[in-house]
């Protein structure tokens, strides 16, 4: 994702966990370990409502 209004970068994992917070589609990749041990990192809530802004801006959750 561009930097755009807040600077900072955001990754495809944090968006996927927002988007299916929302229950919008996402890829079935982003939310799959790539261990069975391995810890997911959770969206930071700052960034979780830069996503949520985003997601807004482009009509995509009310």
């Amino acid at each position: 994702m561009d930097r755009g209004k807040y600077h900072t970068k955001v990754s495809s994992l944090y968006i996927a966990q927002v988007k299916g917070k929302h229950g919008l589609d996402k890829r079935e990749n982003y939310n799959k370990p790539k261990s069975p041990n391995a810890k997911q990192p959770v969206v930071p809530v700052e960034k979780e409502k830069m996503i949520e802004e985003a997601l807004r801006q482009f009509r995509m959750i009310e």
